[in-house]
């Protein structure tokens, strides 16, 4: 869908895989998904960035242009650019784009909201108050983007990889909130090597990841390390099961660094899992579709 060439992509933390096979299996989950949802298409969130235009862009492989929805949500003003590199994308793509400005729901929630729920004692182990208001932005966008996914009769494609995923580098309920991630088997790299495989343009590509919530801060300043370390640590500890030690001087990555992510990973399992039930008796059992 793009003609820009670029230099290889950093190879993936994994072996290297069939990246023509990759395509052409989210290509077919993403078709499938949907149709037996009944769903007229997808929605995704849209930053500009190297994740949300490779969901787009297999989106539109897998579906056509006129059943992916793209949506821009900037909430700061640093977010304006983001927004109109995503509506850059979006006019590439041919897909419908929306841009909501969140700024004035963000101010109503800090003026009526954050007061009312402020702890009187705030100096506890909770999060401190600008990471809880990351947070509820957040899960502003994913309210939006369900709103439209809802209207449209859509399915909301996450746009989260698997390096995020397996950190819980998301907001539970906010980004980690989709119906299905297309791209989230694939660690940043992994993505990388299929966005050169797909010829998107260099400068999402090599465009600093970000979460987009606190301006300035890049992924590699919160994980204090480059997704080409992250993600090789995470493939041997994770996949092939090494001690984060020897993971940590194999990638050259300091211990305590290595120990910290490895951490992260098992701290944030709850983002992966869906709420836990309470068991009663007789009940545990789930219907089938012919009940």
């Amino acid at each position: 869908m793009y003609d820009d060439t670029h230099e290889q992509a950093t190879p993936p933390a994994s072996p290297t895989r069939d990246v023509e096979a990759v395509e052409s299996s989210i290509v077919g989950f993403l078709r499938e998904r949907v149709e037996s949802a009944g769903a007229a298409g997808v929605v995704v969130a849209m930053s500009g960035g190297l994740d949300s235009t490779m969901t787009a862009t297999l989106a539109v492989e897998a579906l056509g242009a006129d059943r992916v929805l793209g949506l821009a949500l900037p909430c700061h003003k640093t977010d304006a650019t983001a927004a109109t590199e995503a509506g850059v994308v979006a006019d590439h793509l041919g897909i419908e784009f929306h841009r909501v400005q969140l700024r004035p729901l963000l101010h109503q929630f800090e003026q009526h909201v954050v007061p009312a729920l402020t702890p009187e004692d705030d100096s506890g182990p909770t999060p401190t108050p600008d990471r809880a208001l990351e947070h509820a932005i957040a899960r502003l966008r994913m309210t939006c983007v369900y709103y439209a996914a809802n209207r449209t009769n859509r399915l909301v494609a996450g746009t989260a990889n698997r390096s995020e995923l397996l950190l819980g580098y998301v907001t539970k309920y906010g980004d980690a909130g989709a119906d299905l991630f297309p791209i989230g088997e694939l660690y940043k790299t992994e993505v990388r090597a299929l966005a050169d495989h797909l010829g998107l343009p260099d400068p999402i590509i090599e465009k600093a990841p970000t979460a987009g919530l606190h301006p300035g801060r890049t992924d590699a300043d919160e994980l204090g390390a480059s997704y080409d370390i992250v993600d090789s640590l995470l493939y041997r500890v994770v996949e092939e099961g090494e001690p984060a030690g020897v993971a940590a001087d194999a990638v050259e990555i300091e211990a305590s660094t290595a120990r910290r992510l490895v951490s992260m990973c098992a701290e944030t399992a709850h983002k992966r899992r869906l709420p836990p039930i309470a068991p009663v008796a007789e009940r545990n059992r789930q219907p089938t579709a012919d009940e």
